[in-house]
């Protein structure tokens, strides 16, 4: 696995954020290159980036947040902190302190809202995007389910037990998954406690604002779209999603021109990029940033 450094910073309102910044292998590849940001979804947390970021930082600075309240980073005194918009700020905290200018921005899910939002208030910042199974329209289906789930804490006395619980509870969005798959994932979601026990990797209050219609995104996403014109965007989109519907996705590129929409079959919400079409299409996508670097 490539070798990160933890890289700490602070909110405007005092918590202390966790990012995984992992340096390019070939700094020469890289030159010039602006760096690549990471944002998970809702109940993850930086781990879900481990196969990307590392493939990707042969030739690119990659950092990957821990958004408020999971895994590393500090949790939020007011749960009602827990919003798109506050998460905004944090990363544009971020940005400051390593003097970033510009970047590429990967967000799956609520990382993906982040990043629309983002192109909302610094659109020249953002030197390419991949919005990974989200838009501006979320499908009702899916906000029940994750509201059905989100904020309820489980534990586990071994890893195999855990597997076994993300396989039950996903089984329709990975079909295809083996035991070794949800052990992976589980790795992913849980971490271990001080009790020896294994246990879900983010404040369960996190749930808190996410339960109340509208603070799943923001304000007019669609809006916040538009302002990813003219930069390189990448929609990715599980064949199985109930999250981002094939109408809302095929509306997204239609809206941005020169965007490209990919579908990852046989998943749902939401793919890993790691499988084979979603690599293909965020290589193509840096391709295309490559060849107008702007240093960071």
């Amino acid at each position: 696995m490539a070798a990160y450094e933890n890289r700490y910073w602070w909110s405007n309102d005092g918590i202390r954020l966790h990012a995984r910044d992992y340096a390019p292998r070939d700094p020469s590849a890289a030159e010039g290159r602006p760096p690549i940001i990471c944002l998970p979804g809702l109940t993850r947390n930086a781990r879900d980036f481990d196969v990307l970021a590392e493939r990707l930082s042969a030739e690119w600075r990659v950092l990957v947040v821990n958004l408020r309240g999971r895994g590393e980073s500090g949790y939020a005194k007011d749960p009602m902190s827990y919003v798109p918009l506050v998460y905004v700020q944090d990363v544009e905290k971020l940005l400051g302190e390593i003097g970033c200018t510009r970047y590429v921005a990967i967000g799956t899910s609520l990382g993906g809202i982040v990043t629309m939002l983002l192109a909302g208030a610094a659109r020249e910042s953002l030197a390419g995007a991949v919005l990974n199974d989200v838009g501006p329209d979320i499908d009702p289906a899916g906000l029940a389910r994750i509201r059905s789930y989100v904020g309820k804490s489980h534990t586990w006395p071994t890893w195999m037990h855990a597997a076994r619980a993300v396989a039950e509870s996903n089984a329709d969005a990975y079909p295809r998954y083996e035991i070794s798959e949800w052990l992976t994932m589980a790795k992913r979601l849980y971490r271990l406690n001080a009790s020896g026990r294994i246990v879900l990797d983010y404040d369960m209050k996190i749930a808190e604002p996410f339960r109340l219609p509208g603070n799943e995104a923001g304000p007019d996403m669609w809006r916040a779209l538009d302002r990813l014109a003219g930069v390189p965007l990448l929609v990715v989109r599980g064949g199985l999603s109930d999250i981002l519907s094939e109408p809302v996705a095929t509306r997204m590129v239609s809206a941005i021109e020169g965007s490209d929409l990919v579908t990852v079959p046989d998943v749902g919400h939401a793919p890993t990029l790691e499988e084979p079409e979603a690599m293909e299409a965020i290589n193509a996508l840096l391709a295309r940033v490559a060849r107008e670097p702007v240093a960071a």
